[in-house]
């Protein structure tokens, strides 16, 4: 009887220190990983300084992302995506409905919707290239916004959109006239979303961005 007692006391005791162990290492483990994720910093757009020419877009749908993307690669530039303090919503475009934010803020030249975010080395860059989408016939105002938000003396820009079916119109022009005077415009150009690298990089080279 005793020899039974000790085995069943031996079993129990392996049985606790073995799922002490297995809960140890549970635990662990998710410990770790809950640390990693609440450590981890924000996907945020980083700005390498490594390139003089930056490419700067606002896009809501994807679609002057996508062309900014392959704007960047061509250019082999750093990018920078402008963060509007208030998203805008896919009520807010609404063309039809003439009290949707974005038709109040088309229709007033003065508006400007405030960015979250800024360029903290924005003098490093000597080329700027500015991608945006046609909103109402016109750049959107928070690209205004954004062009008085910096001192672009002495840089060289170009202005590149998209567009269901309007062309880059005087929407460039409107922009250099919010920018500094001394400032090198190239001329503007509207694009497909899906432009590719190669078509940009023709394009860049007949502006004289690229050689």
């Amino acid at each position: 009887m005793k020899k039974i007692l000790c085995m069943l006391l031996s079993l129990g005791v392996m049985l606790l220190f073995t799922a002490c162990g297995n809960t140890s290492g549970t635990a662990g483990s998710g410990q770790q990983a809950s640390a990693a994720e609440k450590s981890a910093p924000a996907q945020t757009e980083k700005l390498s300084g490594n390139s003089k020419t930056l490419v700067v877009y606002f896009s809501c749908t994807g679609h002057t992302k996508a062309l900014a993307e392959n704007a960047a690669k061509a250019l082999q530039a750093d990018m920078f995506v402008i963060q509007p303090e208030q998203p805008y919503s896919k009520d807010d475009l609404n063309y039809n409905d003439k009290s949707t934010r974005a038709t109040v803020e088309q229709n007033d030249l003065q508006a400007r919707p405030k960015i979250k975010n800024k360029i903290d080395n924005f003098m490093n860059y000597d080329t700027i290239v500015l991608a945006y989408p046609i909103w109402w016939g016109q750049e959107p105002r928070i690209m205004d916004t954004f062009m008085e938000s910096y001192d672009f003396s002495g840089k060289t820009l170009a202005a590149i959109c998209t567009s269901a079916s309007s062309d880059i119109g005087s929407s460039d022009a409107a922009l250099a006239q919010l920018g500094s005077k001394s400032a090198k415009w190239k001329d503007g150009h509207r694009f497909d979303a899906g432009t590719s690298t190669e078509e940009l990089s023709q394009w860049f080279k007949q502006i004289g961005l690229l050689k």
